[in-house]
């Protein structure tokens, strides 16, 4: 097939688009690379098979151009991480919201399967453990900006059931905190990735608040064969799927089990939340989904072990900063 990935250069349209190009399919990648790396698809860019934007999906030409020759779409273009959406709110609405109403104008103007990726972040502080598609979701007031993220990917699976309601195949998929090779070392959209770089350059572990806080880590490519199934079954159109492990996980949990696999001796220190994110910061304290419909419906099931994944993680981590570090 012929397949555009936006966002395919970052951590899991990257991996997404190894996937796809290991299946045989004619891959177009759009990326901004605001967050994305040249680095993460430069070993497609010498196959006919591959073809490289280096543009924005706020860019309405260049995406109509695009989605007019392909088969099926993967969004997956956004600006995610807690860090990004506090720091900029605005530039992530911008992104998150037009760029998904762009992306379906076209999909739905050239009748392109698509699916949207969206994000557990849809449940806010929803105590209804566990989340279901159709719970209730729970934020917290518009001043606090972190929710804001949370309503823009609300606002896209509107986007997307309203187009399904219209009759085009398309479909919604909830990641639950992916982690894998390719996460920015530098820790801006992943707690995982955090721990392990400051583990391997023997910097404490800095654990937000108590730690007690629960989460569920999905190694990457068990998210990605989820998002394939919801794209390409015809039983998955119109509907929203979590996609994750439901193994729940504390965050002080993790940062030891980080510590034991990196053979790390750093302490683990306690950070207030107001002192990462600023004042008038919230958090949800459990994140655990419901994976009955995407077991019932999609085959799926998310299989890697939390410590395979991690140990993978690690190892790759281990490369990518030792070779930086011997760089400077």
């Amino acid at each position: 097939m012929r397949i555009l990935v936006t966002g395919g250069a970052g951590f899991i349209g990257s991996n997404l688009v190894d996937y796809l190009m290991a299946q045989g399919h004619e891959i177009t990648v759009i990326d901004n690379l605001s967050v994305g790396k040249v680095s993460n698809i430069e070993h497609h860019l010498g196959s006919e098979r591959f073809h490289f934007v280096n543009d924005s999906i706020l860019n309405l030409g260049t995406l109509e151009r695009l989605v007019r020759q392909v088969e099926l779409i993967y969004h997956l273009a956004a600006v995610v991480g807690v860090k990004y959406v506090v720091d900029d709110p605005l530039g992530a609405i911008v992104t998150n919201v037009r760029g998904t109403e762009n992306v379906l104008e076209m999909a739905f103007k050239y009748w392109v399967r698509t699916v949207i990726a969206s994000s557990s972040e849809i449940y806010g502080k929803s105590t209804q453990v566990p989340l279901r598609e159709d719970s209730d979701r729970v934020l917290g007031p518009t001043t606090v900006g972190r929710w804001s993220y949370s309503d823009a990917k609300a606002i896209d699976e509107y986007f997307a059931l309203a187009y399904a309601r219209k009759g085009l195949p398309v479909s919604v998929v909830r990641y639950f905190n992916a982690y894998g090779p390719r996460l920015d070392p530098k820790g801006y959209g992943s707690v995982i990735a955090r721990f392990i770089t400051q583990a391997l350059q023997g910097q404490p572990l800095t654990v937000y608040d108590d730690g007690r806080q629960t989460r569920c880590f999905t190694y990457v490519a068990d998210t990605v064969e989820g998002t394939v199934r919801a794209a390409t079954l015809r039983e998955a159109a119109g509907q929203v799927f979590n996609i994750g492990s439901d193994r729940e996980t504390s965050i002080l949990e993790l940062a030891r089990l980080v510590r034991e696999l990196t053979g790390s001796s750093s302490e683990i220190v306690h950070v207030p939340y107001e002192q990462a994110y600023g004042p008038a910061f919230e958090e949800t304290r459990r994140r655990v989904p419901d994976v009955t419909r995407a077991r019932e419906v999609l085959g799926f099931e998310a299989r890697t072990t939390l410590e395979e994944g991690l140990r993978r993680t690690v190892e790759w981590f281990q490369v990518t900063v030792t070779s930086k570090s011997t760089v400077t």
